[in-house]
């Protein structure tokens, strides 16, 4: 591994050790066994660097599995894989829970800093890309805009069902619930009240 590669697996192992707000650069060196100043040269700063961690972190950890269970459901109707899906999350979110409290910690803190908040909005565009990547390939018989709207709207319900976990794991709704209501609102198709 070159240094880039070693201090995001330092940096992975001193946050899921210690919490963000108690990783320091100087530990996260420490455990990368590189200078301090390679965090500069590589990342730009501890921020962006944690960022760029947790980032890769759970896009392996969630994103690998929610791709898993999109592949596995693809012979189902569109709105049965979709539940399908969401019903795996509480699953998927307590194999990651460590590094889902560490994104969330991060993503409070780098709200002041102007560099770490373009990283990590840079990580969730990717992450989105990510998930359109998967349906494209699963679901070829949608067109573009179709699966770009799922796949903001499966990013939407990640992030906000995540932090819901973390706080409350029994008021996750089921996939199937999510799916009714979706199934609900497509139903209502455009009615508007006159």
């Amino acid at each position: 591994m070159g240094n880039r590669e070693d201090l995001l697996a330092g940096a992975r192992q001193v946050i899921l050790e210690r919490g963000v707000a108690k990783a320091t650069a100087r530990d996260i060196a420490a455990a990368a066994g590189v200078s301090l100043a390679a965090i500069g040269y590589h990342f730009g700063s501890k921020d962006e660097l944690v960022s760029a961690a947790l980032t890769e972190s759970l896009g392996t950890g969630i994103g690998d599995a929610m791709e898993a269970v999109v592949d596995e459901t693809a012979a189902l109707p569109l709105l049965e894989g979709f539940a399908a899906l969401f019903d795996r999350m509480p699953e998927i979110f307590a194999a990651n829970r460590e590094a889902l409290v560490a994104s969330f910690e991060n993503s409070v803190m780098v709200w002041r800093d102007p560099a770490a908040s373009r990283t990590l909005a840079a990580a969730m565009q990717e992450a989105h890309l990510g998930i359109v990547e998967v349906l494209r390939s699963a679901r070829p018989e949608l067109d573009a805009a179709d699966v770009d709207a799922i796949a903001k709207l499966e990013f939407v319900l990640v992030q906000s069902l995540g932090l819901l976990w973390i706080i409350s794991p029994d008021s996750l709704p089921s996939g199937q619930e999510l799916a009714r209501a979706a199934a609900a609102i497509a139903r209502d198709g455009g009615r508007t009240e006159a």
